[in-house]
């Protein structure tokens, strides 16, 4: 019995909360970035070490077994210790986490992310970094079902308070602002939205409807750099955010940027971590990150139209 209960690994319960969680062996692997084979084989090994069926493997959806569920219980407990566990070793100047699975909202591709990997990779010695790119509420579900450690997005603003499970550091504040031809009259020209798939492009929609206002509009893209060509094209207006217009800053001088015609809308960026996992790390991340953003982002954008502060601002 000792010599089973010796193959109980940590990857192994990894694997399969994974499998558990996303209802597909499949699935698991693309979370984990290991093959669907992998995932079997492993699964498999759990199961011989516990001698119990922890998943019907049979149909899909995989199910969790009666056996399977009563040990999720403990199989959490034990990744989220293993977790406090690392990140307690790690909490003196970071040196001690080995991984780090960083989810960041794709507005800040260009030039913070690389740069914050780099000063990251200074600080954590021999840690492996691995990057998911996307949408705000993707990134943010990916850390609620425990596949990205760390996630730096966009706040939905719908909720009073963060959810328990998840700790936030606000990051950065910025204002909505109107984009348009220069020199052009926006109530004669229809809205270019941007796509309401997106968390960004809700806010806007569900701001416009609390204003009454129903603008005429053809496009809803989700490119900031094409609705921008369109923007200095001629083609219409549309409602971005400073940072949006840093992404797409090829077409910064084409167009003009100026305070909304209607009441302000502002968004706020937050680093969201699990609670209690990784105790101080996150918030030494969002202390490195904040000066990046200082330099990169909010300098140029209010050098450039310094009608924006306060209102763009680190937190």
């Amino acid at each position: 019995m000792a010599e089973a209960e010796g193959r109980v690994t940590l990857w192994g319960i990894e694997v399969f909360v994974a499998a558990a969680e996303e209802g597909s062996i499949s699935a698991a692997a693309r979370r984990l970035g290991v093959s669907p084979s992998a995932v079997s084989q492993q699964l498999t090994a759990l199961e011989t070490a516990l001698g119990a069926t922890l998943l019907d493997r049979s149909g899909r959806p995989v199910q969790v077994t009666p056996a399977g569920t009563m040990f999720r219980r403990h199989a959490q407990t034990i990744l989220n210790a293993a977790s406090e566990a690392r990140a307690e070793l790690a909490m003196a100047d970071l040196s001690g986490l080995t991984t780090l699975r960083l989810g960041v909202i794709e507005d800040f591709d260009s030039d913070v992310t690389p740069r914050l990997l780099t000063a990251l990779a200074q600080d954590l010695k021999g840690c492996r970094f691995l990057l998911e790119t996307g949408a705000s509420h993707r990134l943010l579900d990916q850390l609620e079902a425990r596949a990205l450690d760390i996630v730096i997005a966009a706040d939905s603003g719908s909720d009073p308070a963060p959810e328990d499970w998840r700790e936030v550091h606000p990051i950065l504040s910025e204002p909505f602002v109107a984009v348009a031809p220069p020199g052009a009259r926006i109530e004669d020209l229809p809205l270019i939205l941007y796509t309401a798939r997106h968390l960004m492009g809700r806010q806007i929609a569900a701001h416009l409807a609390r204003q009454g206002l129903k603008p005429a509009h053809r496009f809803e893209l989700d490119s900031y750099a094409a609705i921008l060509a369109m923007v200095a094209g001629g083609e219409g207006w549309t409602i971005l955010t400073p940072l949006a217009l840093h992404q797409a800053r090829a077409f910064r001088a084409s167009v003009e940027v100026r305070p909304l015609p209607f009441p302000a809308l502002a968004r706020t960026l937050s680093l969201s971590a699990r609670a209690g996992i990784l105790h101080g790390v996150p918030a030494q991340i969002a202390q490195r990150l904040k000066p990046l953003i200082a330099e990169v982002v909010i300098a140029p954008a209010l050098k450039a139209t310094p009608w924006l502060a306060p209102a763009l601002r680190v937190l």
